[in-house]
Formats: C-alpha cells, sequence, structure tokens
C-alpha cells in the first residue's frame, strides 16, 4: 500500500523440498516488502512450516532455489546466520523459559550467545525496558514468566526477537490462544512494528484477522503457489476457497428445536464471582451457542455444568432429573461430554498413541474376562471412530502429537463421544485448527445433532455461532443477557451487543 517495489526484506524464488517420497514444497515464491506485514495462508500440511524453516536455515532447499535477504542473496544459510541477517521466528509454542524472569527471557540470546562472559543484568534489564517502550507495553520485567498469561507472553516473545534487532519476524499462529481484546492489542503491536519498518509475515487460520492487519496475502496449498493477492477486497469465503480448493458453506444452519424434548434444563445458577442467576435449556438435537467476552463467565459455567467445580445457589436437570456431579467421572457416568478448550493439556495426552486417548474414556467398557484391556475391543472401537470422524492418521498406535489440530480434535471428539452421552459441551472447538478444518468438524457437529445430541457451542468466533447453532445465548458480567434467532438477526448485530 504505497511501499517501494524495491525494498524488499524478503523475495523467494522457486522454493522446492523434497522429504523422501513426500514434495513438501514445489516451486513456490513468496516476497515480503520492508515494513509490510504480510500473510502466509493454507491449511496445516501445505508447507507454510516448511517454508519459515528454510528462510530461517533449518532446512536447506532443493537445487534451483533463490533467496535473498534485505537486498542480499544467500546462498549458505543456517539458524545463526538468519538471525544475523535479521530473521526472527515465533512459533506457537514460543520457545521461552518458563522460570526465567521477563528481563532474562528478552535477553536470553544475548546471555548465551558470544565468547563465555559474565552477564550484565543490569544492562539486559535497560534494554528490556527500552524495547518494551518502544512497543509501547508495560511489563513487570522481573516477573518469573510463568506468571503470565498467554498474551503477554506473546509480547515478551516479540520483545527478544527485537532485542535481537530482528527486521522480519515470522509469527506462526500468534492468536490462536488468545481472546478478541487480547488478539487487538497483539494486533495494535504488529502495525507498530510495521510503522518501524519491521516485516511482519503473520500465519493465522483466523481469516478475518488476516484480512484485518495484513496488506497481501501469499497462499499455499499442498505445497504449490496459488497466488499472492491483495487483502483489500479480499473476503473471508474466497480466502478460504482459494486455501481449500473447494466452496465453503457460509449458510445458517438453525433450525427450530425449541419444541424437542429438554435434555438440559439450567435454573438460576450462581457461583460467586463467576456467574449469576443463569437458566437456560437446550433440546433433543440443538446445538445452542454461548458468545461473550473474556471473564463473561461460559467456561466457568461449563466447569459447573461437568463437576469441576460446585454452584452456590441453583439447580442443574438432565432428561428431567436433578443433578449435581461432582467431578468429571460423575459428569461421565450421567451423560454429560466436555471437550475442553485447552487440547493440548485437558484435551489429549500427547506422548501417547492416538488409540490410547480414543479410549480413555471408556476403558471400563473395553474390558475382557481377565480384567485386562480387550484388545480386539479397543482396535474395533478406535476402528470405528477413525472411520466415521475420517481421522488422517499413519498408524493408531502413532502418537496423537503426530496429527494436524483438526485431526486432534476429532481424536478428542471420538473420544467423549465414545461415553455415548446425552449432552456434548465444546469449549472453543476450533482454536488452532484451519479453516478446512472447521468446516469438517462443524460437520459432525451438525450430523451429532441430527442423531439427537444435545449440545452446547461455547465460542468466540461470533460468525461459529451464527452459522452452526440453532439458538445463540449472549453472556456478559456473568449472566444471560440477550438470546438470538440466528434467522432473525446479522453477524453485524451480534457483534454490537457483544462489543458494546
Amino acid at each position: 500500500m504505497g511501499r517501494s517495489s524495491e525494498a524488499y526484506a524478503l523475495k523467494m524464488q522457486h522454493v522446492s523440498k523434497r522429504f523422501g517420497g513426500v514434495q513438501a514444497l514445489d516451486d513456490v515464491s513468496i516476497d515480503v516488502r520492508v515494513g509490510e506485514v504480510h500473510c502466509l495462508a493454507g491449511e496445516n500440511g501445505c508447507g507454510k512450516s516448511t517454508l519459515i524453516k528454510i528462510v530461517t536455515g533449518v532446512y536447506e532447499p532443493d537445487d534451483g532455489t533463490q533467496i535473498e535477504v534485505f537486498g542480499e542473496q544467500v546462498t549458505a544459510n543456517s539458524p545463526t546466520r538468519a538471525r544475523a541477517r535479521g530473521i526472527a521466528v515465533i512459533w506457537q509454542d514460543l520457545a521461552l523459559f518458563p522460570h526465567m524472569t521477563v528481563a532474562e527471557n528478552i535477553g536470553f540470546d544475548e546471555l548465551v550467545g558470544g565468547r563465555p562472559k559474565l552477564a550484565d543484568l543490569k544492562s539486559i534489564h535497560n534494554r528490556a525496558k527500552r524495547v518494551m517502550e518502544r512497543l509501547n507495553v508495560s511489563l513487570d520485567l522481573d516477573a518469573p514468566l510463568h506468571t503470565l498469561p498467554i498474551a503477554q507472553r506473546q509480547v515478551v516473545a516479540i520483545a527478544r526477537s527485537l532485542m535481537s534487532d530482528a527486521r522480519l519476524i515470522f509469527m506462526d499462529e500468534p492468536t490462536a490462544s488468545l481472546t478478541q481484546s487480547e488478539t487487538d492489542a497483539l494486533l495494535a503491536i504488529v502495525r507498530n512494528l510495521s510503522a518501524d519498518g519491521v516485516a511482519v509475515v503473520f500465519v493465522s487460520h483466523r481469516l478475518a484477522e488476516v484480512l484485518d492487519i495484513a496488506e497481501r496475502v501469499t497462499v499455499v496449498r499442498d505445497g504449490k503457489l496459488i497466488g499472492v493477492y491483495p487483502t483489500e477486497g479480499m473476503s473471508q469465503s474466497r480466502l478460504g476457497e482459494l486455501m481449500t480448493g473447494h466452496t465453503l458453506e457460509t449458510e445458517i444452519n438453525a433450525q427450530d428445536r425449541t419444541k424437542t424434548e429438554r435434555v438440559l434444563h439450567v435454573e438460576g445458577l450462581t457461583r460467586r464471582n463467576e456467574f449469576e442467576d443463569v437458566s437456560f435449556s437446550i433440546g433433543t438435537g440443538e446445538v445452542v451457542g454461548l458468545i461473550g467476552l473474556i471473564g463473561a463467565g461460559r467456561t466457568e459455567l461449563a466447569h459447573a455444568l461437568i463437576g469441576m467445580s460446585r454452584v452456590d445457589v441453583g439447580t442443574i436437570y438432565l432428561d428431567g432429573k436433578a443433578i449435581r456431579p461432582r467431578n468429571i467421572r460423575e459428569a461421565i457416568r450421567l451423560g454429560i461430554a466436555y471437550v475442553s478448550e485447552d487440547r493440548l493439556t485437558l484435551g489429549l495426552v500427547q506422548p501417547q498413541s492416538i488409540a490410547d486417548n480414543t479410549v480413555s474414556t471408556v476403558l471400563d467398557k473395553i474390558l475382557a474376562a481377565t480384567g485386562l484391556i480387550s484388545s480386539r475391543e479397543k482396535t474395533d472401537l478406535v476402528g470405528t471412530w477413525i472411520q466415521r470422524f475420517a481421522i488422517k492418521v499413519g498408524l493408531p498406535e502413532d502418537a496423537v502429537s503426530t496429527l494436524s489440530g483438526g485431526n486432534q480434535q476429532r481424536v478428542v471428539l471420538a473420544k467423549w463421544l465414545a461415553t455415548k452421552p446425552k449432552l456434548l459441551i465444546l469449549d472453543s472447538p476450533t482454536v488452532g485448527v484451519d479453516v478446512g478444518a472447521r468446516a469438517g468438524i462443524f460437520k459432525i457437529v451438525r450430523e451429532l445433532a441430527d442423531e439427537g445430541l444435545a449440545i452446547l457451542l461455547i465460542t468466540d468466533e461470533i460468525t461459529e455461532a451464527y452459522f452452526n447453532a440453532d439458538r445463540i445465548l449472549h453472556m456478559a458480567d456473568g449472566r444471560i443477557r440477550s438470546q438470538f434467532d440466528p434467522h432473525g438477526t446479522s453477524v453485524a448485530a451480534l457483534e454490537e451487543q457483544v462489543y458494546a
């Protein structure tokens, strides 16, 4: 947008990379202008990470690849050389040190780089302070990193890259675990970096923020370049089509299920300092969306429904019977399943196999007469869910961590649906999941509802509730404030209510 076409932070041409029999990248080109915010878009497995690892010297590209960084041809590369050229990557896991202070994390490269010497902690503290001032952010530099929320850790990771004089920063899914308000704050920092001449390559599955923050978007699909497009005039649906190769459904799926038999009914639920006087119902086969800002009490309400916390006042009815689950195991026995927003730590045991994760909620149901797990029943159960949910796996014995975000989420769904629940609570089910996989997950959700499962869909993404829920509840300050029929409202009207 008005930038000189000659001022490039990065030019990569004819980039190819083969791993054995897999062609990860096939003649892909990308250029990023100095001070530009550029998006690299594509589904999981399309080659985005491989491209980033080539420019940062982790992988060596195949012959014919040409790389130019700030006008200089790159003939030999390594992570150390890439950092010296001013390139930094902020991966989704941040690669920070939780028990070191904020200042020590920011100045880590200086602490360990170069020749052995005594660390000048005062100097590092002062330089970290100046970097924070540059970002227009104030953090306690002496605080242990683990005491900070994820949004502030993102800021620490950005500050560390600037401490190393980065001029080209790759951000891999920086907002995947952030609320909308935290995302807005991070995007403001990205804009400040851009205004300061720092080029930022933004990787995100959230298409709305891509179109909001980036000037251009490079789309890669199955390792091949689809094209480079200005974001001005681009729609989310069009960008999704470019990324996936097929038209994404953007029709309202809401059906009138209010006259079906009630599965869940909560009356006057209150838990001090979390939510107050909450009442609503969900019928057989109904998907009820629950939207609201951070601190509204949505997840806290879900925790009360599954026995992770106890309510002070009010009653939970399941199939007309008053219940008060004391823990998750009791909630499972009663017929309630919960897919947590924190898939990595609460949803799955990452080092364990896909099969073990899938059967973890129903071990007591697949025991042989010996009291040991029946291998045949386990294999049959895992095979059934892999087939039903079209989970893309190598072998069921592979670690679940080897799967993409979308396939991991399908394993979580399978794990809970194996319990044959009456009520399924989905808390932010598409966090860290690409646009194509999101569509697949909501197709499953609609199929489950058509089979009669009652579903509570908690989401930060207003459009997810709008297109996939039968009714939408807006929660604010611990209370249900209003109810919407998607057919009788618009996304804009919902946003006005939520962000008022």
